[in-house]
């Protein structure tokens, strides 16, 4: 299944669901830390998401528990660049256990994974908006309620486009 993304919605089927994206907008050739989401299309990988926060998730796509140890690393100098890894780390990472609701359902996107490339850009998610939907570092943020529609609609070999 093909989701487009387009001025601000994910458009599939005959959804339209309004998003958040990066604080800079969309670009082709994304840098870590310039606050723009990429351009491209991407695969929807897994999912993550707090079990004591979602009850009866549910998703053809592989779901992950969030742990208070989660990190991802946002650090070009590690090896463990743009890849889930354990807090404490000796390396810049980004917290995936969060008090704030944004990271309570979370989709991996297939951005920089296969290969990762340093300095091209990390933890590029799919995940839950503010209620204002504020500009984000370089994700998508859909409402919690869009995202269980998401969740509910996607295929396994689901595609994000991103123009």
């Amino acid at each position: 299944m093909l989701l487009t993304l387009k001025n601000k919605y994910i458009r599939f089927k005959n959804y339209k669901i309004k998003c958040a994206l990066g604080k800079k907008g969309t670009k082709k050739n994304k840098k870590e830390g310039d606050k723009t989401t990429p351009k491209g299309r991407f695969r929807l990988n897994y999912v993550l998401y707090r079990s004591d926060r979602v009850k009866n998730l549910t998703s053809v796509l592989k779901k992950k528990v969030i742990k208070k140890n989660m990190g991802w690393c946002d650090d070009p100098s590690s090896d463990q660049y743009n890849k889930l890894i354990k807090l404490p780390f000796k390396f810049s990472a980004e917290k995936i256990y969060r008090k704030s609701n944004i990271y309570d359902i979370i989709i991996v996107i297939n951005y920089n994974l296969k290969p990762i490339i340093k300095s091209k850009g990390s933890a590029v998610f799919i995940h839950i908006s503010k209620k204002n939907f504020k500009s984000t570092e370089g994700c998508i943020a859909i409402s919690k309620k869009n995202m269980r529609l998401l969740l509910n609609e996607i295929k396994i070999k689901s595609y994000l486009n991103i123009i």
